[in-house]
């Protein structure tokens, strides 16, 4: 890959990213929507460096030290490795001439992260299953990634205007 397509890539990541907190904010204010516990994910991080990977209830795991930092350094981590990966699937093109569709489907797609794995790890079952409100938390989750989606082609958008001014 190319280093201004990797450069674009990382970009359009930290965007969607940072639009997908923008939209949790919103909710949180305009809603009262609780925003998501990403201390929480760092708390699952730390806990795997001593063999522990699923919890039966990662609010009741021990507390590790820079557990929110590691947690806001995973969860941008895992937007720019995402959108990596949208640019590898949707080819390097789609970054330079960007389309809502494949950004929004792949954000939607992406929610199986936390379904099927940070769900079932942090004692909350598959797809939220044992979460107080099931269909609430899938819900939250769907909207959270179809966000990212959004923010993943507002951010190429913004990138791709950058990079045709500097052409």
């Amino acid at each position: 890959m190319k280093i201004e397509l990797l450069i674009g890539a990382v970009a359009v990541g930290l965007g969607g990213t940072f639009i997908m907190d923008l939209w949790a904010i919103f909710l949180k204010h305009a809603f009262k929507i609780p925003s998501p516990n990403y201390c929480l994910v760092g708390r699952w991080l730390r806990h795997m460096t001593k063999g522990s990977f699923k919890h039966p209830s990662i609010t009741a795991a021990a507390q590790k030290p820079a557990e929110c930092t590691t947690g806001w350094i995973a969860h941008y981590t895992i937007g720019v490795l995402f959108a990596l990966a949208l640019v590898a699937l949707a080819t390097p093109e789609w970054l330079q001439s960007p389309t809502l569709m494949p950004a929004l489907i792949f954000g939607i797609v992406t929610v199986g992260f936390p379904f099927f794995i940070m769900h079932p790890s942090f004692g909350l079952g598959l797809a939220a299953s044992k979460a107080p409100n099931p269909m609430q938390a899938r819900l939250r989750s769907l909207m959270n990634h179809a966000a990212f989606g959004v923010g993943l082609y507002a951010s190429a958008l913004v990138m791709s205007s950058i990079t045709e001014a500097h052409a």
